[in-house]
């Protein structure tokens, strides 16, 4: 029971992390603030690359195709917009996963692939 409510637990801060990594990218590219959107959209962008990453020679490519229309549906600004929030959610994500693996704490960043 302990090691489902820890993997509960792991997989929230993940969310958290990856949310806060699009907060960022919204924030500085589109101006908007919005926490919560920024972690709903982690969340569709997290299933769609889930559903399209495991295509063989071109799921890698269709997940993110796919990861950058989902920021692009729910930010206003288009496709380069879209994907400088990407960019930018990418590092910021990064950045956090690396500081909390260093303080011990062993996130990723759900909803923002590669971090």
């Amino acid at each position: 029971m302990a090691s489902a409510l820890g993997s509960l637990i792991l997989f929230v801060v993940s969310l958290l992390v990856g949310g806060l990594g699009i907060y960022a990218g919204a924030r500085v590219v589109a101006g908007v603030e919005d926490y919560s959107h920024a972690l709903v959209t982690a969340v569709i962008g997290a299933v769609a690359w889930a559903v399209l990453s495991w295509v063989p020679l071109v799921g890698g490519l269709l997940a993110l195709v796919a990861y950058v229309w989902v920021i692009n549906w729910r930010y206003k600004g288009g496709w380069v917009n879209a994907i400088l929030i990407a960019l930018v959610a990418w590092i910021a994500t990064a950045v956090a996963v690396f500081v909390l693996g260093a303080l011990g704490v062993p996130v990723t960043g759900i909803g923002v692939p590669g971090a």
